[in-house]
């Protein structure tokens, strides 16, 4: 159990690469999925991380809104998220990251304003990034 009382879940993706040759599976527990990413021609993804972060971010504040919306007995009928951040350079971390959501609803503007601010609190890939996580190359 996590300090919330909830389960924790291990969560992890794999990339295996060489030439003409790119398999990308995510993993969930014990549920594992592919995802088609094409390779690169010289080697490598065709996309890059920061693209992949910033798709786990809007894919994260997509899903949570869904799972808030439920909780606080709101229908939604349309959710679009977009997240964005700036690359210097290499080796550099980005800088700038935002994002932002436009969500079609029966419920009122202020019962939206209300979901999209704590959906906001509780999005657990956005309070990663904001917890500043350490991440380490293991053996």
């Amino acid at each position: 159990m996590s300090e919330h009382g909830v389960a924790a879940m291990q969560i992890s993706a794999t990339v295996a690469n060489s030439p003409g040759h790119h398999t990308v599976s995510i993993r969930t527990g014990d549920k594992v999925q592919l995802l088609v990413v094409p390779a690169k021609p010289a080697g490598g993804s065709s996309v890059n991380g920061g693209e992949f972060l910033m798709l786990a971010l809007a894919t994260c504040y997509c899903n949570d809104l869904y799972r808030e919306a439920s909780r606080l007995g709101i229908s939604l009928q349309h959710v679009e998220v977009e997240a964005s951040a700036t690359f210097a350079g290499v080796g550099l971390a980005a800088s700038g990251v935002s994002y932002r959501a436009s969500v079609q609803s029966t419920a009122s503007p202020e019962a939206v304003a209300q979901l999209l601010r704590e959906t906001d609190a509780v999005a657990e890939v956005h309070n990663t990034l904001r917890k500043g996580v350490p991440v380490q190359l293991l053996g």
